[in-house]
């Protein structure tokens, strides 16, 4: 039996070696912000809107053609780390 995690963390790696998490509720969430805000201008020096869930109606600008790596990790519940 698969568990289901409760949300995603995706972690934005800039080129500057920054890294910035930010959280999505359902992958299919993530999938509908990179493919409507982020693909279309992967090239782009033009800023986009990272939405930012834990802080209602705040969000981080990025310019799409900095980040270098995506990371996506699903977050369970019942992981020891949110705990601590």
């Amino acid at each position: 039996m698969s568990r289901t995690p409760n949300e995603y963390a995706v972690y934005l790696l800039m080129e500057s070696g920054h890294r910035e998490e930010v959280r999505f509720p359902t992958f299919q969430d993530f999938q509908k912000w990179y493919s409507g805000a982020l693909t279309p201008k992967s090239d782009s020096n033009d800023f986009i809107n990272v939405p930012i869930k834990n802080i209602q109606g705040e969000y981080m600008v990025v310019r799409p053609s900095r980040i270098v790596a995506i990371r996506v990790e699903p977050i369970f519940s019942s992981s020891v780390e949110r705990f601590t």
